[in-house]
């Protein structure tokens, strides 16, 4: 049986199997089920947009500058370039990443979570515990 586990060392989502160790054992016990998100659990018949499409090239762009940024910073320490230049790009870069982060939680929070507890039940405690979760990852990085 496969599953999303989220890596708290900053891995980020990996699918790996619930028998892989006893650790992902626990928590594959102790996490709440995932929604299924598949076009069948919507009704619609197509995939759900999850990130709406006018801000979805944003993300893109936003996304491709740091991984610019990170080419920047190995080729800063390919170079051996004086540490307090490398840590202040370092800086830059999860400064960026923070703020995709918390660009993605807000259109989250404001449209998937919104419908879900506007429709209650299962679904709307699980989107809940997905943010709380999501926020908490995002206070700890």
């Amino acid at each position: 049986m496969k599953h999303q586990t989220f890596d708290d060392t900053g891995g980020g989502y990996a699918e790996v199997s619930v028998t892989d160790t006893a650790k992902e054992k626990a928590m594959a016990q102790t996490t709440p089920k995932t929604l299924d998100r598949s076009a069948a659990s919507t009704g619609t018949g197509t995939n759900p947009s999850y990130i709406h499409n006018k801000t979805k090239d944003d993300y893109l762009k936003r996304l491709r500058r740091i991984e610019g940024q990170a080419r920047g910073l190995q080729r800063m320490v390919e170079e051996e370039q004086y540490c307090i230049d490398i840590l202040t790009q370092v800086s830059a870069m999860t400064k960026a990443l923070q703020s995709v982060a918390l660009a993605l939680l807000d259109e989250h929070m404001g449209h998937c979570v919104v419908d879900a507890a506007r429709a209650g039940g299962p679904e709307a405690d699980i989107k809940l515990k997905e943010a709380s979760d999501a926020i908490a990852r995002l206070v700890r990085s």
